[in-house]
């Protein structure tokens, strides 16, 4: 397969899924698998490991299957790509979202960066939200404009 092809793919599937984050962020993990999704939203234990990290345990899943699929499937070989596009969304997901935005890990607590003051307040107005109903903000990369604006008007 051509490497730009193949790159495109990747590349597409990585964007892609930011709107299928959006979806499942706002119609499972919200919806019927908020029994997954609850404690991270009300931290009341004191356990480093969440139930919503069973999402990672899916996607790497769904991600395997494609690699798998690609692999032993020579038409289907571009179904790599795909894979590969979702295991980058995934770490691009636990650097933003778990490192940055959490702390799950302490790296990172200083940065001032204009973007990343929009992604944070965005997940904030998400997390004002305890309950599954009238959340807003649901995606990861990409906030909506106003966030934005703010950030611009704001610094640590």
């Amino acid at each position: 397969m051509n490497i730009l092809i193949s790159i495109g793919i990747t590349l597409l599937t990585f964007l892609t899924m930011e709107g299928i984050t959006w979806l499942t962020h706002k119609y499972v993990m919200h919806g019927f698998l908020w029994v997954l999704h609850d404690d991270h939203h009300n931290k009341n234990q004191e356990n480093f490991f969440e139930r919503n990290d069973a999402f990672f345990i899916i996607f790497a899943g769904l991600a395997m299957t494609f690699f798998a699929a690609g692999t032993f499937n020579e038409p289907w070989r571009f179904l790599i790509y795909v894979g590969m596009g979702i295991t980058l969304y995934g770490l691009a997901y636990f650097m933003v979202h778990d490192i940055l935005i959490h702390q799950r890990f302490k790296l990172f607590s200083r940065t001032n960066n204009f973007y990343f003051r929009a992604l944070r307040k965005a997940h904030k107005i998400h997390h004002k939200h305890l309950g599954k109903e009238e959340g807003e903000c649901f995606g990861m990369l990409f906030v909506p404009m106003k966030y934005f604006r703010e950030a611009l008007k704001t610094s640590k």
